[in-house]
């Protein structure tokens, strides 16, 4: 499936290599300014709302990690270490495929920012769908990479968001008090 992928990848345009190249990492920084806004939109919200959309990125974060030292023991080769001709250049050889952290930070951060703003889930999950095929697509990572890169983003991120929110929540409310009183 890899090299069909691939192989399809290199017999699109060049406008749509840049784009899947670019897009993975774009894709990210929109996660990001979408935790912004969620951040502001919460600000006036009861206290756990808020502290759900600030520990979002720290379940992200414990994902992240998480799937760091996956990589130490699993210690998979990038599929473009195969010979075969990719669009991205191929990561270097200390640089583990299985699973891939883009796709466990998009899954992640889609997860979280659905936790604290329900009605995003129509536009964050394709968004990480994509940004995971894209990773395919230029050839850096086989499709189990992603599918586990995912799953992992998917399940680890929300639930330790959900596991600190009750410790973010008074942190929250003591914030908007000091704040307040100025």
């Amino acid at each position: 499936m890899y090299s069909d992928i691939v192989g399809f990848a290199l017999a699109t345009p060049y406008w749509l290599h840049t784009l899947a190249e670019a897009g993975t990492d774009a894709g990210l920084f929109v996660f990001a300014a979408l935790f912004a806004v969620a951040a502001l939109r919460a600000w006036r919200a009861p206290a756990r709302d808020l502290a759900l959309v600030i520990a979002g990125p720290a379940g992200v974060v414990f994902a992240y990690v998480v799937s760091e030292v996956i990589k130490t023991f699993v210690r998979e080769d990038r599929p473009c270490r195969g010979g075969i001709a990719t669009i991205a250049d191929c990561p270097p050889p200390d640089d583990w495929s299985f699973p891939s952290n883009h796709t466990v930070i998009a899954a992640g951060a889609a997860a979280t920012l659905v936790l604290a703003w329900r009605s995003l889930a129509w536009v964050v999950f394709p968004l990480a769908a994509a940004m995971a095929f894209s990773r395919v697509f230029v050839g850096v990572h086989y499709p189990h990479d992603v599918a586990a890169g995912f799953l992992l983003g998917l399940a680890l991120a929300p639930l330790f968001a959900l596991l600190v929110v009750g410790a973010v929540t008074p942190a929250v409310r003591l914030a908007r008090s000091r704040l307040s009183l100025r």
